[in-house]
């Protein structure tokens, strides 16, 4: 009998402010030019909440497209955001938001009315500046760095992960594992790391060939020997093909498939496996497959009250 048998997943829903961006990440499947008119009004984000907060889902991700810090659209972008964020928790949904780079006020902020908060630092190495980030200002390597720096000072329970196969070596992704790690050992608040693998989408302009997936359970085991215990090792199954691999991650030490929700917007060409069809798959080799909330028990203690009322109203539903 396995000791530790169970895979978490979070019932999720995405909201996008806008999928309007000032980076260019050649591999994006996401963004729509600036302009282009693709935002959400607060009437249609408000309806559709209000039928979610009658479902199981319980995580709300906030996940946007960047505006520049010095944009004169910076504090009409933000403010919709805090809108969404401020909306979900009167349904007694729970935020999870994940936009990009923030000033410190703006993380700040956001603390009060979100359970949790992500950022992806995808790779620290700097030679991607010259391909895949080439046109993507805020994807330098220190300023994601500063960015998860702040989380922990500001004891915000953490998201962050890894873009696999978009140019980086194996070196690369060891050397983002111990900043990460560093990371951890400083403050205490990365939740979990995403291990991503790069999957061909219809939208980009990337022409290399995607991450090979027979790579990940190797990929997964290096984490787990770098990473300390406290970081949950999470994993994407709509980016993983084969259940054989999918397996294979679990037995190298991934415990987590991330939210699950209706539609992946970031890898909108694969969509997510239901819970069920999962079950099917890690019942009969001996894994119990249940739901988590955006925040882990061991944070709890970092929210406010307001957000703690608000987890127990959820987890009495």
């Amino acid at each position: 009998m396995r000791s530790n048998p169970r895979i978490t997943y979070s019932p999720a829903y995405t909201v996008i402010p806008t999928y309007e961006c000032f980076n260019r990440c050649s591999y994006c499947n996401f963004r729509k030019d600036i302009g282009s008119g693709t935002k959400l009004t607060l009437a249609d984000a408000r309806k559709t909440l209000t039928e979610l907060s009658l479902t199981g889902i319980s995580e709300i991700l906030i996940l946007s497209g960047e505006v520049p810090l010095d944009s004169t659209l910076r504090q009409e972008w933000f403010a919709r955001i805090r809108e969404l964020c401020e909306l979900a928790l009167s349904l007694d949904l729970l935020p999870h938001s994940n936009v990009g780079i923030l000033s410190w006020d703006e993380m700040r902020q956001l603390k009060e009315i979100n359970v949790s908060m992500g950022l992806m630092l995808e790779q620290i190495t700097p030679k991607l500046l010259s391909t895949v980030h080439k046109q993507a200002p805020s994807k330098r390597p220190e300023l994601r760095l500063q960015q998860l720096a702040w989380a922990g000072e500001l004891k915000i329970p953490f998201t962050t992960g890894l873009l696999l196969g978009i140019g980086e070596t194996a070196v690369d992704r060891e050397k983002t594992l111990e900043e990460i790690a560093s990371l951890q050992q400083s403050w205490g608040h990365i939740q979990e790391v995403i291990l991503q693998p790069h999957s061909q989408g219809t939208q980009q302009s990337y022409e290399q060939s995607e991450f090979n997936l027979t790579q990940l359970p190797e990929v997964v085991a290096i984490a787990k020997k770098i990473l300390p215990d406290s970081i949950t090792i999470q994993i994407p199954p709509n980016l993983i093909s084969q259940p054989k691999l999918l397996l294979e991650c679990l037995e190298a030490g991934a415990r987590d498939l991330g939210g699950i929700s209706p539609k992946d917007e970031v890898n909108p060409d694969y969509p997510h496996p239901t819970a069920e069809s999962l079950r099917r798959i890690l019942e009969p080799e001996g894994w119990q497959l249940i739901t988590r909330l955006p925040v882990y028990p061991q944070y709890l203690s970092w929210l406010s009250d307001s957000l703690r009322s608000k987890i127990e109203r959820r987890q009495r539903a």
